[in-house]
């Protein structure tokens, strides 16, 4: 037996459907659409998500396709319409369109002093006058918050073209995002890979860096999941290789740079760091104490063909300062200040040469048989 189908009884309907991610029905949550079509037996609308991973999508929908067959009548014919308050991400490779410039700063180890180095540049490259971004990319032990003193800051969600996006913290003339702000300081971070890269592309792809000349990666030291994510995430422009002279970190710098230049990566690497280069007491600003050994990143670099960037040396200031949230190179007046000035002339200026030379860096495809 025919019924008369009017706009009421679906709404009726409906409102006895809750919604998970409210706890609310449908019509309370506001997710019904106003344009519930009616065709004889036939019946179409319209329900809007939070975003397109909705997890709870499938089931609302089933479940307002029943309520409307037990409530309305059994023989008729549902069609349930998707839209979304939130748009989509956008697809790899066109994640930051107003990004000129990717700049990797990797370790092949751990205590080198990457981060100092990551940080240190990207503040230098803001005073030189450009757009900077650093992302804070090393998941399980974020620096950046603390370097930056900004612990205590929470990034916000802002609505922008359609989408929600996560603000990134000022400072220095430097815009900032790190897991670290969304963390417990003071708890380990025990996550898995999938996890981990998860949380990684979601500060990449949906913040709101905007125009940037340079994003700065401070990445984790090593080789990674996390490495291999960003490669398939960004289109890096060219890597960074820190490194003390030692000669076990630069073996382990070796490995860094191979990994970069490896074929399926093919990552310029723009020249190396050498940290630590040698000790220069406060109160004897002319001496120069070799401990780790002497020019051992200006070997490496001659060996491997690419620029050695900087000689930075280790002073206390610099651990002083990187903990107190004050880097080296808003000081330029000193020794560290301005050799952070100079290493981010020397990646502009490298930089601006691969740019000449090269074609765009492309995304690392992974094909799984």
């Amino acid at each position: 037996m025919d019924i008369t189908i009017y706009p009421k009884l679906i709404t009726d309907a409906l409102a006895t459907v809750t919604y998970a991610g409210t706890k609310k029905s449908i019509i309370d949550s506001g997710m019904l659409a106003d344009d519930i079509r009616i065709d004889g037996m036939s019946v179409s609308f319209t329900l809007i998500f939070p975003r397109d991973t909705d997890p709870f999508m499938k089931s609302t929908i089933k479940a307002a396709e029943a309520a409307i067959h037990f409530h309305v009548g059994k023989d008729v014919q549902v069609t349930v319409n998707t839209e979304f308050a939130s748009k989509p991400r956008p697809e790899v490779g066109k994640m930051l369109p107003g990004v000129k410039n990717v700049i990797a700063v990797s370790s092949g180890k751990g205590g080198v002093g990457k981060s100092t180095v990551a940080a240190n540049l990207a503040i230098a490259l803001a005073r030189l006058g450009y757009k900077v971004g650093l992302l804070d990319a090393d998941i399980f032990g974020p620096s950046v918050p603390k370097m930056f003193d900004v612990e205590d800051e929470r990034p916000y969600s802002i609505k922008k073209d359609g989408r929600d996006l996560i603000e990134p913290i000022g400072k220095y003339g430097v815009k900032l995002l790190s897991i670290g702000f969304f963390v417990n300081p003071d708890t380990a971070t025990l996550w898995r890979g999938g996890m981990a890269s998860n949380a990684l592309k979601q500060l990449i792809a949906d913040a709101d860096w905007g125009e940037l000349d340079y994003f700065v990666l401070d990445t984790p030291p090593g080789t990674s999941d996390i490495h291999l994510t960003l490669l398939q995430t960004l289109a890096i422009t060219g890597a960074v290789i820190v490194s003390t002279p030692q000669n076990v970190a630069l073996a382990d710098a070796r490995k860094g740079i191979d990994m970069y230049q490896n074929d399926k990566v093919n990552v310029p690497i723009l020249g190396l760091v050498e940290n630590m280069a040698w000790f220069t007491p406060a109160e004897l600003p002319e001496n120069k104490y070799y401990i780790f050994g002497k020019d051992g990143c200006k070997n490496l670099a001659k060996e491997m063909g690419v620029p050695l960037l900087a000689q930075i040396p280790l002073v206390q200031s610099i651990c002083e300062n990187g903990d107190n949230g004050t880097p080296a190179a808003l000081n330029a007046d000193t020794i560290t200040g301005q050799a952070f000035i100079n290493l981010a002339q020397a990646v502009v200026t490298v930089t601006n040469r691969r740019n000449k030379e090269k074609g765009a860096t492309k995304i690392v495809e992974v094909t799984r048989h």
